[in-house]
């Protein structure tokens, strides 16, 4: 029987790519390296980063920064990858553990159903295998691949998962599965991640690339509460879809039946960066061994979610990463990263 471990779960590590594509934040590159290079710092003071590189040339280029940001370089292990992005909680391997063993999943990334260059990310989650020494399964239904995200899953380690329905079962917007129902996904989350109880909330928040991604909605905090983000303009058009969100979650139950905890963070307000809405979030937040690290955007609800996410993680240091750069990507902390349960 597969389980699917819970964020919060013991670490061996964290996956990270240094960034390469320059087109994924126009105009932003040179500050978005640094401000990951800030990124590999937090994270390695308290696990190991595993730092997908495309070339020994990046590679001694990336050394040379992390040295001069004075980076413990003993916390990193380079992997050599060719890839088109640096999304990896969506092009890298989701890591269960089967039986007593950990197994790698790949979950056939395809661009999120909407761009055509993703062929280089798609060997991503083999390689990482590899270098971990640990088997690779693809997620396959019926004989067919089966096309999914990290981000579109969240888990609480015990049998429930919290997904979105405009992600999955949208009929013409980003298709992952043509014709997959409700009961197909939930039978492969059984089968693969060990889930025996899901529940579907609504819609994703506006500028949001991928369609209704959960890790920019609703969180797992611990095994039986759910941190969700509300809007509290009620003009602003992500205050209804995220209301629904809400009552979807109180009206919800968990694996054992009981119901879960149900506590709110705040929206930033928007940002707006050559005439796009960016999809900013708190819930994007990376937990970490010891720690739990972020976003933050130069706005007043910024101290607010850290408090609430400090009085979520009581026994974790609670730390804010600006990522009014990140952003621009249309992805910040979590969606950058996939960690690697010990």
């Amino acid at each position: 029987m597969r389980r699917f471990p819970a964020e919060w779960e013991e670490q061996q590590g964290i996956l990270l790519c240094f960034p390469h594509n320059g087109n994924d934040w126009p105009g932003k590159y040179k500050a978005i390296q640094w401000a990951f290079v800030e990124f590999i710092k937090k994270v390695s003071t308290y696990e190991t980063v595993y730092l997908v590189v495309v070339n020994e040339s990046l590679k001694d280029k990336v050394t040379e920064m992390l040295s001069m940001a004075n980076v413990n370089l003993n916390q990193i292990t380079f992997i050599i990858q060719k890839t088109n992005r640096s999304w990896m909680r969506d092009s890298g391997p989701v890591i269960v553990w089967n039986g007593s063993k950990r197994e790698a999943l790949n979950l056939n990334f395809n661009g999120w159903a909407k761009y055509t260059n993703y062929q280089l990310d798609k060997h991503v989650p083999e390689r990482v295998a590899d270098v971990l020494k640990i088997p690779m399964t693809k997620v396959v239904y019926k004989g067919k691949p089966v096309v999914l995200e990290g981000g579109a899953l969240e888990v609480n380690g015990r049998g429930t998962l919290i997904t979105s329905e405009e992600c999955l079962l949208h009929p013409s917007i980003q298709v992952r599965n043509e014709n997959f129902t409700k009961s197909d996904y939930e039978t492969i989350f059984h089968e693969y991640f060990g889930i025996t109880n899901v529940i579907w909330v609504g819609d994703g928040i506006i500028g949001d690339d991928t369609h209704g991604h959960i890790d920019d909605l609703c969180r797992f905090v611990n095994v039986n509460t759910i941190l969700t983000v509300v809007e509290t303009d009620s003009q602003h058009k992500n205050h209804k879809p995220l209301q629904d969100n809400l009552k979807r979650l109180q009206n919800a139950i968990l694996e054992d039946g009981s119901k879960p905890k149900i506590a709110t963070l705040p929206m930033p307000k928007d940002i707006v960066f050559d005439q796009l809405t960016l999809p900013a979030s708190y819930a994007n937040f990376l937990i970490l061994n010891n720690c739990v690290l972020v976003p933050t955007f130069n706005d007043i609800n910024d101290c607010t979610a850290l408090s609430t996410l400090k009085e979520c993680f009581p026994d974790r240091e609670v730390v804010g990463i600006s990522c009014i750069d990140f952003i621009w990507g249309l992805g910040t902390l979590h969606c950058l990263s996939q960690q690697i349960p010990k």
